[in-house]
């Protein structure tokens, strides 16, 4: 395949090195096959043997009907013990060993051991919890090296490797500071909410590591924008939230279950009423569970809202549940 060197995109300095003795002015043709460089005038060749700088996009294997030119695999992997890289390359074996030519064909064989394997499995599986959950890259790299040492220390054999993976997720949410709900882990994987809080205290004894307690503030934001409530309502139910535990009104009740009631509150106090099911479905709460930590709140509703709150519904005529 031949080119002229002063086309687009081609450097031209090799022209200016490279000219026809005969016809200096005229344009040099390249020939990428034979590595020339030709007068396009009388077909003089003054440059041998120049060395193409591009792409070589080729496969190593001789199957004609091949799609992928590629000669490199996926990035290194460093949790894997083979590097991802581990790749044997030797003829085939039986009638399929010669293309139509009669020609050997070599065909690339990746070996992974057993380990590996699972580790690839899950690795995938977290990658597409991530995506189920709109999470960013370096929750799934954190998910992914908690999944390996536990693997390493091989004191979870009996639990499955897509428990194991669901609760490293949830812990890596946690540690990166966004957390979510044992009910959204599950829900985007195949494991049960409580298979998955077993092996989460399993994997914490282990690795002999802890997590931040979660509060109702890591979930507030969330919630509320999932809801399509305002910044204003937002605040305040942020505030009722955190005057409600500070005032030691809903002791045992989870953050996520206080911070549904809270919503509740400053919503019915609000022009932008919610039900209590509608907070539910985005909290993974039961209407119920939200009722109760209501009710815990509601006798001391005058005091839980912010100062600078423009009530449109005062605290006094709020529904009792």
């Amino acid at each position: 395949m031949a080119s002229t060197s002063r086309g687009p995109g081609r450097p031209k300095p090799l022209a200016a090195m490279v000219t026809c003795s005969y016809h200096p002015e005229a344009t040099l043709i390249e020939d990428h096959h034979a590595g020339d460089m030709i007068c396009s005038e009388c077909g003089l060749v003054v440059g041998d043997r120049v060395v193409d700088v591009g792409s070589e996009w080729r496969t190593f294997s001789n199957d004609k009907d091949t799609k992928d030119a590629s000669r490199v695999g996926a990035a290194e992997n460093s949790l894997l013990s083979g590097g991802d890289l581990s790749t044997m390359i030797g003829p085939s074996t039986g009638p399929a060993s010669f293309d139509a030519d009669g020609k050997p064909v070599y065909r690339n064989r990746r070996t992974l051991n057993s380990s590996d394997r699972a580790l690839l499995a899950a690795f995938r599986e977290i990658s597409q919890m991530a995506d189920r959950l709109n999470l960013p890259h370096m929750i799934v790299d954190r998910a992914n090296t908690l999944f390996k040492q536990v693997q390493d220390t091989k004191s979870l054999k009996g639990r499955s490797n897509d428990a194991i993976a669901s609760a490293c997720m949830y812990i890596a949410c946690r540690q990166e500071g966004v957390p979510r709900t044992f009910k959204e882990i599950c829900a985007v994987s195949k494991i049960s909410k409580k298979e998955i809080g077993r092996v989460f205290k399993l994997i914490l004894k282990t690795l002999e590591t802890n997590v931040d307690l979660i509060t109702t503030g890591d979930f507030m934001s969330r919630f509320c924008s999932n809801l399509g409530l305002s910044n204003k309502i937002q605040r305040c139910a942020t505030y009722i939230a955190k005057k409600g535990v500070d005032l030691d009104l809903v002791s045992g009740r989870s953050p996520i279950s206080i911070a549904a009631a809270a919503i509740y509150m400053a919503s019915q106090a609000s022009n932008d009423k919610k039900d209590q099911k509608e907070i539910g479905d985005i909290a993974g709460v039961a209407e119920g569970t939200i009722r109760q930590s209501y009710k815990l709140l509601y006798p001391r509703r005058a005091d839980l809202f912010p100062d600078d709150f423009v009530f449109a519904v005062r605290p006094e005529n709020l529904p009792t549940n």
